[in-house]
């Protein structure tokens, strides 16, 4: 991923020199698991340990001869143990091990501490929506569908909408996290014809991780595919909220706007512009999580117990995907800490159609009046289409209609028009989501 979008913490997990790193740990926890056990010798497994290192920079020159970067990453390792005068011991490096005990197994410890972050960034989003869900519990705004006025809503409900999705969205997070938590030491097919299932037990207990109960040569892909496509739908739910706010900016509504700094620039030709580019980059790099898990997805079939296909797939999505994954987490918990939001121009609009907007509820009183449904209907209807047409005040109109007035009092026909009438369960929505 580009510098732009990438977050020091999470862009220094996928860096070469961490990711050689990742892999002589898994060499380094096998050598100590199988000196345990008398199968190479304890002062190999403490080489290994105390003396072994590999920079990627001669990694990456031994491999532009042999093509092959675990090759090239074990004959490093094997140099910097002959430096310190312990090349004999080198011959106990990676024994019993195929590339991809190795290379899977490495980044699972790379997704495990890439999701540690990815859930505090989840974590601290759910509660700025929180807080802020509360601080507009019963902010009045209209409610649209299909882009039209509907029913009164709150801002605060919003919020918690999109709270509640965050959620669901950790539980998901954390169980696709978990599935990811496995290595593999099992041998070229995955049948142990070197090691023995205890030690890969015993290798995996040391890095943190769970054996995969079964594998080929390789973990299989469906773990990958669960963990990619549920940072696609995070991504989706951010996707969701910027483009809720660049809607509110729109300047026809302007019922809430994304923070404009003092001397920040919206246009390079019309100094009026205040333009939604944070919620639209949101918007943007969130189309790239999704095309990624398509990519993921396509990893899963794989020929016999394995072939490269995926490799080069995952060198490329898994980077990107958990940093832009974080930074979208980031940009978004901003976006929504200082939102900023106008009440008075929500209460505008909710009455600039003249009651139009209560032409269900009035549907409803007449019927619980005594007017057959269809008859009502049919009257609401076309004194609001009539309304909309002219632009006429909707609630002014229905109260000449004799019709409507012998059902209904002036004093019922005012609470048919009373927004608070409709958002009476407000406090219990929130109690269902957040509790007591």
């Amino acid at each position: 991923m580009i510098k732009r979008y990438t977050r020091p913490l999470m862009g220094r997990i996928w860096t070469e020199d961490n990711k050689y790193l990742c892999w002589l740990q898994v060499e380094s926890a096998a050598s100590s698991v199988l000196a345990e056990d008398g199968v190479i010798p304890q002062r190999a497994a403490d080489a290994i340990a105390n003396k072994a290192s590999a920079s990627a920079e001669r990694i990456h020159e031994i491999e532009a001869e042999v093509k092959h970067d675990v090759i090239a990453f074990t004959t490093a390792v094997a140099e910097s143990l002959k430096a310190h005068g312990l090349g004999e011991q080198s011959r106990w490096l990676h024994y019993g091990l195929t590339s991809n005990d190795v290379v899977d197994t490495a980044q699972a410890l790379q997704v495990k501490e890439a999701s540690e972050l990815i859930k505090k960034g989840i974590e601290a989003l759910l509660a700025v929506l929180k807080r802020r869900a509360i601080e507009f519990k019963h902010t009045p705004t209209i409610g649209r569908t299909h882009g039209i006025h509907a029913e009164p809503t709150t801002f605060g409900l919003k919020l918690l909408n999109w709270y509640a999705e965050m959620q669901r969205n950790l539980v998901r997070f954390e169980a696709a996290a978990e599935d990811m938590r496995v290595g593999k030491l099992s041998g070229a097919v995955g049948t142990f014809g070197h090691l023995k299932p205890e030690h890969e037990e015993r290798i995996c207990a040391r890095l943190g991780l769970r054996p995969a109960p079964v594998a080929t040569q390789v973990i299989q892909r469906d773990r990958h595919a669960a963990f990619i496509g549920t940072l696609a739908i995070i991504g989706s739910t951010l996707d969701k909220i910027a483009v809720e706010v660049r809607h509110l900016q729109r300047t026809e509504v302007r019922e809430a706007q994304e923070y404009f700094s003092e001397k920040q620039k919206g246009s390079s030709a019309m100094p009026h512009k205040k333009n939604p580019i944070t919620s639209e980059q949101i918007s943007g790099l969130a189309r790239v999580l999704r095309s990624n898990s398509q990519a993921a997805l396509e990893n899963i079939a794989l020929w016999h117990e394995r072939d490269i296909s995926h490799s080069s797939v995952e060198r490329i999505i898994f980077p990107d995907s958990t940093i832009l994954a974080d930074y979208l987490l980031a940009k978004t918990t901003d976006l929504i800490d200082r939102l900023l939001v106008y009440p008075e121009r929500m209460k505008k609009n909710l009455e600039s159609t003249g009651g139009l907007i209560f032409s269900g509820q009035l549907l409803l009183d007449l019927a619980e009046a005594g007017m057959l449904r269809e008859e009502a209907y049919r009257l609401v209807q076309s004194y609001a289409m009539r309304a909309w047409k002219d632009d006429l005040v909707f609630r002014d109109e229905v109260a000449k209609e004799p019709a409507i007035t012998t059902l209904l009092s002036t004093e019922k026909l005012a609470e048919t028009f009373d927004y608070t009438r409709q958002l009476g369960n407000v406090d219990a929505i929130f109690k269902r989501v957040l509790g007591e």
